[in-house]
């Protein structure tokens, strides 16, 4: 039997090679599948503002039921907006926002979830917008069982890989391998990138990346070389590099390193470029490393999000408090919602007493002359 930290290994393997060649993101999904204990899986898109979906990459869902989601399900979908809150990386279930007892009684259990053996699903966001997420999920089916505490541990131990290899995708890509190909399209990344070749050497730094050698409180340049500015920091990169150069490091690379500054948080992720697709990558510029520092600060929620924060929503009445803003009374929201009357109005009464309101038209404008507080 192939244990656990041989899974935990194939799986970030597969999701750094599929970063770079996305014909890979099935297998890597079923290989995720397999070590969390889920049938299951999907990387896709999702804007809370306009409800729509993109679905990127999928294991083990029959087509037509994908189709039936695009076309007609998602807006019935329990945990959205609420889903789209959370922050990158937080680990959650279907389960935390909507009670399996409640999800039951929907039309998206009864007419979508169901018909596929579907029961429950873990998920996390992967970058997050001030209305759309990148989402990673594996979906959990009848046999699977609800979350347990075991999987939702291992579903978090592959996260922060999924977090990484969706941005790595976007930086490089195979199909285009000329090196001014591979310059333009990692200049045109907002995180600062370097790709650092043996012994610490520098031989391709993005424009954020330049503009933040120049500021020097982050990272710096000598003789040609990548340092921290922060002596522990510092310590810690040359480790991950030096391990990444010598090839003993496993795929999780080391990281994140906090870059210790007064301009706020910052990390920098170091990933080895010496195994599988990323080997070839790293040819392009004779690099063993790529090294991403980024700000982990995130913007203002919208006013939905913040309004859910504030009143301590739950996700059916996030769904009820969004759904007001678009129909009118309580008719029109169970169908909306796919919800039946007596529910909507159970939500909606626990959303007037959470806000203070006590008619639709007060949520309205609570929602439409709200402003966040500023941040301190």
């Amino acid at each position: 039997m192939t244990s656990e930290a041989a899974l935990l290994s194939e799986v970030i393997g597969l999701v750094y090679d599929a970063a770079l060649d996305p014909s890979l993101w099935p297998r890597a999904l079923e290989q995720a599948c397999l070590f969390v204990g889920g049938s299951s899986g999907a990387l896709f898109w999702h804007d809370a503002a306009t409800e729509q979906t993109a679905v990127l990459h999928l294991f083990n869902e029959a087509p037509d039921f994908t189709k039936l989601y695009l076309e007609k399900y998602l807006p019935l979908n329990p945990c959205f907006p609420a889903a789209t809150f959370c922050e990158a990386g937080l680990v959650y279930a279907s389960t935390d926002f909507v009670p399996f007892e409640e999800m039951a009684e929907t039309r998206f259990y009864e007419e979508w979830m169901k018909p596929q053996g579907m029961i429950d699903a873990l998920g996390a966001n992967l970058e997050k917008g001030a209305t759309n997420s990148s989402i990673v999920s594996v979906r959990l089916h009848e046999k699977d069982g609800l979350v347990s505490p075991g999987a939702r541990h291992r579903f978090a131990l592959i996260v922060p890989h999924f977090q990484r290899a969706v941005s790595i995708g976007r930086l490089f890509d195979q199909n285009k391998a000329a090196q001014a190909v591979l310059t333009q399209t990692l200049d045109s990344v907002t995180a600062a990138v370097f790709l650092v070749g043996p012994n610490g050497r520098l031989v391709f730094t993005n424009a954020p990346g330049r503009m933040v050698l120049d500021e020097a409180a982050l990272v710096t340049e000598r003789n040609g070389l990548l340092f921290a500015a922060a002596p522990e920091a510092q310590r810690a990169l040359r480790d991950a590099l030096v391990a990444a150069e010598n090839g003993n490091v496993p795929a999780d690379s080391a990281g994140p390193i906090p870059l210790a500054t007064s301009q706020g948080r910052w990390f920098a992720n170091v990933l080895p470029l010496t195994s599988g697709d990323r080997q070839r990558t790293g040819a392009l510029h004779s690099a063993v490393a790529a090294v991403f520092v980024r700000k982990t600060s995130p913007a203002s929620p919208p006013p939905l999000e913040a309004l859910a924060k504030l009143y301590k929503l739950t996700a059916s009445e996030i769904r009820v408090l969004d759904a007001v803003m678009k129909v009118s009374g309580v008719k029109a929201l169970a169908v909306a919602l796919g919800l039946t009357q007596a529910t909507v109005k159970t939500h909606l009464h626990n959303v007037f007493r959470k806000t203070g309101t006590a008619r639709q038209s007060e949520l309205v404008k609570l929602i439409a002359g709200f402003e966040p507080p500023a941040r301190p």
